[in-house]
């Protein structure tokens, strides 16, 4: 049977330089409209048709529907040159002739990605996906096998992409690469300057250069995060022994939690820890507060913690204050906007832990839907991955004024226009009720 091979010389040079020198690990930083989901697609074609034993090789966008749009459509352009692999297109896998597959996946559900005799992965847009995908699903599945891993994308401010490259630039197992389009020449200056024209400075900056400063178009926190970087008050070691410690939850859909740990410094608000979850209720997130071995002060939780559960005929609230033994309150409840509003206002009194990769990078991601056919974007931010996270740093911006009292509360104006209205004192007293029993 005669060799089957892909004609290559129409790659771009940086493609050749990423065969000849990649390895096991491989993070590389390309700037828009290099190519990168079409090298991404092709590369696992070519390996694929080198292996003889099955294996199963993966492709990962943000979201699934981008996989069947964008990097299916590339697929589908390879198919009158490969004609030994075999294309399902209702599930996104194509098959190889010893039966290895190649299959298309969205980074939405982590959980749902678990596999055996994985051989490669390569994230696609890594920039954009959860922070925990790799280390928690996809690690454990290549390293049994010691296989292989390539991430690319182009930057959306300082998030755990960015964490990554940084960590793999002094790493020796790492093979890394970071492109601006005055690198790689693929662009005319005829497009060059018509991005330009249309873009922000920051958008081009980050699209076109590949910056770590600029924040993603869309982001609810992107400018507050980045200031916050630049001004040093995302660092390592901010936990104070001597202060209590409060905490903000989130009860997401299904059973999906998770928990901010939180101390109060005069004005200053520090983001120490972080817990989030799915698969477990009530108890087992008792045990992890306790397990912290905090001191704590208070535990807030949104409002629909007031609901009763069938099974119990307990509300979650008083559930939560049986496993406790806290006092435990209730946020008031306020609009989405009015909660985002809030947190901005009070970003730069925020300190963030260093190492809450998690956290930073689901706030950084935390965006704005946009409307095609209004052409902007919508009030609400897109609910997904990001939204536990970013909810409850939203509840501890709602009752702000009350953690610092950096005022007496019977000053705080009944002004419907500012985010913090809320804060008077007839809202004051409603969450302040002592639910402990004891």
């Amino acid at each position: 049977m005669a060799e089957k091979t892909i004609n290559l010389s129409q790659l771009r040079d940086w493609q050749k330089t990423y065969i000849k020198n990649k390895k096991r690990f491989n993070v590389l930083v390309i700037h828009r409209r290099a190519w990168k989901t079409v090298w991404a697609v092709l590369d696992e074609l070519i390996e694929a048709i080198k292996e003889w034993w099955i294996w199963d090789y993966w492709y990962i966008a943000p979201s699934y529907r981008q996989a069947k749009k964008i990097a299916w459509r590339m697929i589908q352009k390879f198919w009158d040159q490969i004609k030994w692999f075999r294309y399902n297109a209702s599930e996104l896998i194509v098959t190889y002739t010893n039966w290895s597959t190649i299959s298309l996946f969205g980074s939405e559900n982590p959980d749902s990605l678990r596999w055996l005799d994985l051989r490669w992965v390569i994230f696609d847009e890594y920039a954009q996906q959860p922070s925990n995908i790799y280390s928690e699903i996809i690690f454990p599945m290549i390293n049994a096998n010691w296989w292989w891993v390539t991430w690319i994308g182009t930057p959306k401010g300082k998030n755990a992409f960015y964490k990554l490259y940084e960590r793999a630039k002094n790493d020796p197992r790492f093979y890394t690469m970071l492109l601006k389009y005055t690198d790689t020449k693929l662009l005319s200056d005829e497009q060059i300057a018509d991005a330009r024209k249309e873009m922000t400075e920051e958008e081009f900056e980050q699209e076109y250069n590949c910056s770590w400063e600029a924040y993603m178009r869309g982001s609810v926190y992107g400018k507050e995060l980045s200031k916050a970087h630049a001004e040093w008050r995302v660092k390592k070691g901010i936990y104070d022994t001597e202060l209590e410690v409060t905490t903000f939850w989130d009860l997401g859909i299904s059973d999906a939690m998770s928990i901010l740990f939180v101390q109060v410094c005069w004005q200053e608000i520090r983001i120490v820890d972080r817990y989030s979850n799915t698969g477990y209720w009530l108890p087992h997130y008792a045990e992890v507060i306790k397990d912290k071995g905090y001191k704590y002060k208070n535990h807030y939780f949104p409002h629909d913690v007031r609901q009763r559960e069938l099974s119990t005929g307990l509300t979650r609230l008083e559930t939560a204050i049986k496993l406790l033994w806290e006092i435990c309150k209730v946020v008031p409840i306020n609009s989405i906007e009015s909660g985002i509003d809030a947190g901005r206002l009070i970003f730069n009194k925020v300190w963030i832990e260093e190492s809450l990769e998690d956290f930073i990078n689901n706030l950084s991601l935390y965006q704005y839907e946009w409307d095609d056919k209004l052409g902007q974007f919508k009030k609400a931010p897109i609910h997904d991955f990001t939204s536990h996270d970013a909810d409850t740093f939203r509840y501890m911006a709602t009752i702000y004024q009350m953690l610092t009292k950096i005022a007496p509360i019977d000053k705080v104006e009944d002004n419907e226009d500012d985010p913090l209205w809320i804060l008077k004192d007839e809202w004051i007293e409603e969450v302040e009720i002592d639910f402990n029993p004891y």
